[in-house]
C-alpha cells in the first residue's frame, strides 16, 4: 500500500499505542454505521488502508477545475452527516472530499489512535492519485474539524509542499485536558503533552494561508485551544473566526454566513 501510492515517510513508525488504551478510545471514539447502503448525494469511494480493511470516503464534487478541500471530521459524526454540507459547497464553487476514520459509516476495522494517524497519510496519497486520475487539477486545502483536528495537522506538518492551503474547525491544541474531559486522569497514565498529538507543534510548521474556526463558547474543547493553535501558525496569510454565542454541536448553525465566506476567502487566497 504505502510503496504503491508513493508515501514517503514510514507510518509503521507512528505509534500511539500508549494513549490506545481502552479508557480512552471508548471515550475518544463513537463510531457508527451508515445503514443507508444506498448512497449519498455524492460519489462513494472506498479507500484501502491495510490488508482487508477499507475506510468509506463521500467525494461531492463540483467540477474538475475547483479546489478541493479534504475534510476529516469529528468524532461523533459520519460522512453521511455531511450529505447537505456538500451540495452547499459545491455550489459556492468547491469539491467538499469528506473522509470517515475505522468503524465509522461503511468503514471496516476498529478505530486507534494509531490507525487513525497512519491512516490519514494513506488517504491523502490516495486522495491526490484520485483526483489526478480523473482529471481534478484544482488546488488541495485539507480541513479538520474537532478530533479531525489531529488528522488534518498531521498531514500539515509533512506534506506543507503539497497543500494550498489549511483549515481548522474546533481543533485542539493540548491532548491533556482533552483527556480529563474525557474522564482521563493524564498524571494517573503518565502522559506528557510532548507525547500527544502535539497539533500546537504541527501547525508552527505551516506557512501557507491557515483558517481558523472556533465557537466562543465551545463546551468540548476550550476557545483558548483555537486561539493557541492561531498564535503558532506562522503563516503570513492567516484568519481566526469565533462564531459569536455557539458551542462545539452548533457552530456551523449558529454561524453558516460567517462560516462559509471565511473558508471562500481562504479558497480565493489558494
Amino acid at each position: 500500500m504505502g510503496k504503491s501510492l508513493n508515501i514517503m515517510i514510514d507510518i509503521s513508525k507512528i505509534d500511539y499505542s500508549h494513549l490506545d488504551r481502552p479508557e480512552i478510545l471508548m471515550s475518544l471514539f463513537h463510531p457508527r454505521p451508515e445503514w443507508d447502503n444506498s448512497g449519498g448525494k455524492g460519489e462513494d469511494v472506498m479507500i484501502p488502508v491495510e490488508d482487508e480493511v477499507e475506510v468509506g470516503a463521500r467525494f461531492h464534487l463540483h467540477n474538475a477545475q475547483a479546489p478541493n478541500i479534504l475534510f476529516f471530521h469529528g468524532n461523533g459524526e459520519i460522512v453521511a452527516d455531511y450529505d447537505d454540507m456538500g451540495p452547499l459547497y459545491n455550489r459556492h464553487g468547491i469539491n467538499f472530499l469528506t473522509i470517515d476514520y475505522r468503524g465509522y459509516g461503511r468503514s471496516g476495522g476498529q478505530p486507534s489512535i494509531t490507525s487513525m494517524m497512519r491512516d490519514c497519510h494513506i488517504v491523502f496519497h490516495f486522495v491526490r492519485k484520485w483526483l489526478a486520475e480523473k482529471g481534478y487539477s484544482g488546488p488541495l486545502i485539507v480541513m479538520g474539524r474537532s478530533l479531525g483536528s489531529a488528522s488534518a495537522l498531521e498531514l500539515a506538518a509533512h506534506y506543507e509542499g503539497e497543500i494550498a492551503g489549511l483549515i481548522i474547525e474546533s481543533g485542539f491544541a493540548y491532548a491533556g485536558p482533552l483527556l480529563q474531559l474525557l474522564g482521563v486522569d493524564p498524571d494517573a497514565i503518565g502522559f506528557k503533552e510532548e507525547k500527544g498529538f502535539r497539533n500546537k507543534d504541527k501547525i508552527a510548521s505551516f506557512h501557507k494561508p491557515t483558517l481558523i474556526i472556533h465557537a466562543e463558547y465551545d463546551h468540548i474543547i476550550p476557545f483558548s485551544d483555537g486561539v493557541a493553535l492561531f498564535e503558532a501558525c506562522p503563516a503570513p496569510e492567516k484568519q481566526f473566526l469565533k462564531i459569536p454565542g455557539a458551542n462545539h454541536n452548533d457552530i456551523f448553525i449558529r454561524g453558516m454566513a460567517q462560516y462559509i465566506t471565511a473558508i471562500k476567502e481562504l479558497v480565493n487566497k489558494v
